[in-house]
């Protein structure tokens, strides 16, 4: 695993080669609490704060796999902070829980607009750049905090927010980077791509390619479909007359017609590379072919400190299955969604207020962004340290995150996993 460390300016500079097979970006880094846990000394600093949140999350749509994680990761997360709501004087209302669906469905459009209206201080969503900026605008105008846990396109960095968008998802130079030397590394010249025609696919696209072949690489097809589409005969000839020695999918939920056709045709699982948009444990999913075999594929997607994993999973699922749902498969973005939650509410406590304007106004001083602060490493202790009069420095389950001015998260994790036999992945960096 190489350390990597860049800020804002250089992140647009230029692409940065890793050496290594998974890029984890960390100062000092903190695997995160239990959370819920009680403070060790009284506050010093009393509060009386309700925080109301909603989530405008994939239930439906070509996401949807990712929003069962997303949720239980704001869930747990709430329940962790109420847990502790007797020491802090912080309490999350009822979560006012909504579907954005996909472009396609536009179920965004409803919830944008049902939480709006409920007057919630934050939305946990969109997991799509696509939907996020189909909403974000009207959010903006509302005075209402997005707090996105799987936003990755470039193009909020520079989003005329009012401070308002924020996100614990590390934008796509970096899983470009990861993606594009975890290939070259593996021995790979020449290399074709599918990707879908929007911003996430093309942000990750442009730079996926500027580091493989910065790496000595070639791209020797490109091909991409549209959000929609349902046929992807003339891409998938495409990229097998090539006859690429890896193909890189950029896709959604498609990986479900995309994947099996290129297996079936006879391009081996073990040059197939996937990202965070569809990488799913297929051996737990009855829409994929029992008999078709991923093993060996590979994926990047962002992802918390590997010691991290296992207890918070654990957790995940506690509360999850006891809300009455069957058990989580995926676990993509629950740790990004369960820091949103926790910095939302370190924020609240950190400006006494529930106004969405004072909220994001402390959201990087909490993260660390201020460059001060006492470093801690679940709510509990956090909020000690803000009731105490000090600053906290949260690092949370994705890692130490540290906000720029942007709203953008400056240190971030992207691992690395491989398919098994099983069709389910392992992390492998």
């Amino acid at each position: 695993m190489s350390v990597f460390t860049r800020s804002r300016k250089s992140a647009l500079a230029g692409v940065v080669a890793l050496a290594g097979a998974s890029a984890l970006v960390l100062a000092g880094c903190a695997g995160g609490g239990t959370g819920g846990g009680e403070t060790s000394a009284p506050p010093t600093e009393e509060r009386d704060l309700t925080l109301k949140i909603g989530t405008i999350l994939p239930q439906t749509g070509n996401l949807s796999f990712l929003g069962p994680p997303e949720e239980a990761g704001v869930g747990l997360a709430a329940a962790d902070v109420n847990e502790a709501s007797g020491d802090t004087g912080l309490t999350i209302d009822d979560i006012v829980w909504g579907d954005s669906g996909d472009t396609d469905n536009k179920a965004y459009a409803t919830t944008i607009q049902t939480l709006i209206s409920e007057g919630v201080s934050a939305a946990i969503g969109a997991a799509s750049s696509g939907v996020t900026k189909l909403f974000l605008d009207d959010a903006v105008a509302s005075g209402m905090i997005v707090f996105s846990p799987a936003n990755t396109s470039l193009d909020f960095t520079t989003w005329d927010d009012d401070g308002l968008y924020w996100r614990t998802a590390p934008s796509d130079t970096l899983q470009g980077e990861v993606l594009g030397n975890v290939v070259a590394e593996d021995g790979h010249e020449n290399v074709a791509v599918l990707y879908l025609n929007d911003s996430y696919g093309t942000g990750l696209n442009a730079v996926f390619q500027e580091t493989f072949t910065g790496a000595g690489g070639t791209v020797v097809e490109e091909q991409s479909y549209n959000t929609g589409d349902t046929s992807f005969d003339a891409q998938i000839s495409a990229l097998m007359a090539s006859n690429p020695d890896a193909i890189v999918l950029i896709t959604f939920d498609e990986i479900f017609t995309i994947g099996p056709a290129l297996l079936s045709a006879g391009y081996p699982a073990e040059q197939l590379y996937l990202v965070d948009g569809n990488l799913k444990n297929f051996g737990a999913d009855a829409k994929w072919p029992a008999d078709i075999s991923m093993e060996g594929a590979k994926g990047t997607t962002p992802a918390g400190p590997i010691e991290a994993d296992t207890t918070f999973q654990e957790r995940l699922n506690e509360w999850w299955t006891g809300e009455g749902n069957s058990e989580l498969t995926d676990f993509s973005y629950a740790n990004e969604s369960y820091d949103a939650v926790v910095l939302l509410a370190l924020a609240s406590l950190a400006a006494n207020s529930t106004d969405p304007a004072d909220i994001a106004g402390k959201l990087q001083e909490v993260s660390g962004g201020s460059g001060e602060g006492e470093k801690c490493d679940n709510y509990a202790d956090c909020a000690e340290i803000i009731l105490g009069g000090g600053v906290a420095d949260y690092d949370g389950f994705s890692g130490p995150i540290t906000f720029d001015e942007n709203g953008d998260p400056t240190e971030a994790t992207v691992g690395v996993f491989q398919y098994g036999a099983d069709n389910n992945f392992t992390r492998i960096g």
